[in-house]
């Protein structure tokens, strides 16, 4: 088991996240898979060498979520050479569907739900509820962390533009 970060994410009361908290110049994880919506396994290969913003959040089926993961859709319409991955533990189907009534085009939706790989390599799994903390990531092309925030509190939102910032000086 990776390392326990003590209340670090507030989920219904102070909870722990598992795995290392990464830091800008840290190198992203690349050992883990996640699953599209098709059901086809993701592996990190797909997401490695190529600069990217990655948003984890609890589901897409919450409020928080749903607004986080539209505006990162907007954004990225903006930013051409960069992809945007959303990843929760959402089934595939539940985000299949989310994206068809939202309507995101421009955020890809994968799951950790089948592996759970990617929560403990990133530190943001929450074992005591078996969902993902809200954090974002932005990742050159080397697969370089150039900029990360784990969000403290469920219930709040990222700081968007210093994330969208980030993304812009990579591009």
């Amino acid at each position: 088991m990776a390392e326990l970060r003590k209340n670090a994410f507030i989920f219904k009361g102070p909870v722990d996240l598992e795995g290392p908290q990464l830091k800008a110049g840290d190198r992203a994880p690349n050992d883990f898979t996640l699953t599209a919506n098709d059901l086809s396994p993701v592996p990190a290969s797909q997401l490695s060498g190529k600069p990217r913003i990655v948003i984890t959040v609890p589901s897409l089926d919450t409020s928080v979520c749903d607004l986080e993961t539209r505006r990162f859709n907007e954004e990225a319409a903006k930013l051409s050479g960069l992809s945007v991955w959303a990843v929760s533990m959402d089934l595939p189907f539940a985000q299949k569907r989310w994206c068809g009534a939202a309507g995101i085009k421009n955020v890809r939706t994968v799951s950790d739900y089948k592996s759970r790989s990617f929560g403990p390599a990133f530190g943001v799994w929450i074992p005591a509820v078996g969902l993902l903390s809200r954090a974002v990531f932005v990742i050159d092309g080397k697969d370089t962390v150039r900029h990360v925030e784990y969000v403290k509190e469920v219930g709040l939102e990222p700081d968007y533009k210093a994330a969208l910032d980030a993304a812009k000086a990579m591009l």
